[in-house]
């Protein structure tokens, strides 16, 4: 792959996951039960771009949609939050994505993300609001992440299956990671 062709699809990830994230914040809230939860819809492109690019270029899919999608509907607050839980879930899922396939599936490592964001959104509140009763809300977010997180990972490892021009940047990543070139 070019670099022409790898900078057009970290755009066009970084695209998809920006609308993504502004079609979910227009999608009235889900969850009586735990309000401010959202699916992580967007959060498909970061499994995308961690199976199918090397990491460097995955993170920066994850740094263009936080920005973009700041800057076309948000606010300072909710860059923080974004960006607390997007990095934390972008580590923890790259942490355990690297124990191997045999040890975490993609689905695996989706609900880790979900958990993570979860975690680091609480964290910026935590520290926001100067106490830790914030995370009292954990479990509730937890539960509702580990159900959105074992959604968002069936439907990456679909596209990662059945959508052939995915293959194809797998297969480049893998023969970057073995330096066959």
């Amino acid at each position: 792959m070019t670099k022409n062709q790898r900078l057009v699809y970290i755009a066009l990830l970084a695209a998809q996951a920006v609308i993504i994230s502004l079609l979910e914040r227009a999608i009235p809230f889900p969850f009586a039960v735990a309000p401010g939860a959202k699916l992580g819809l967007a959060n498909m492109i970061t499994l995308l771009a961690l199976y199918t690019l090397p990491v460097k270029d995955a993170f920066k899919v994850v740094s263009i949609r936080l920005v973009l999608a700041t800057l076309l509907g948000g606010t300072i607050s909710t860059f923080m939050y974004s960006a607390a839980g997007a990095l934390l879930s972008f580590f923890g899922m790259l942490f355990v994505k690297n124990l191997g396939r045999k040890h975490v599936s993609l689905i695996g490592v989706s609900t880790t993300g979900a958990v993570l964001h979860n975690v680091g959104q609480l964290m910026v509140a935590s520290w926001i609001a100067q106490t830790w009763t914030v995370m009292l809300y954990l479990p509730v977010l937890s539960f509702i992440g580990i159900l959105s997180g074992i959604a968002i990972g069936i439907a990456a490892n679909y596209l990662l299956t059945h959508v052939e021009k995915l293959h194809y940047y797998m297969d480049l990543r893998d023969l970057r990671q073995h330096n066959y070139f």
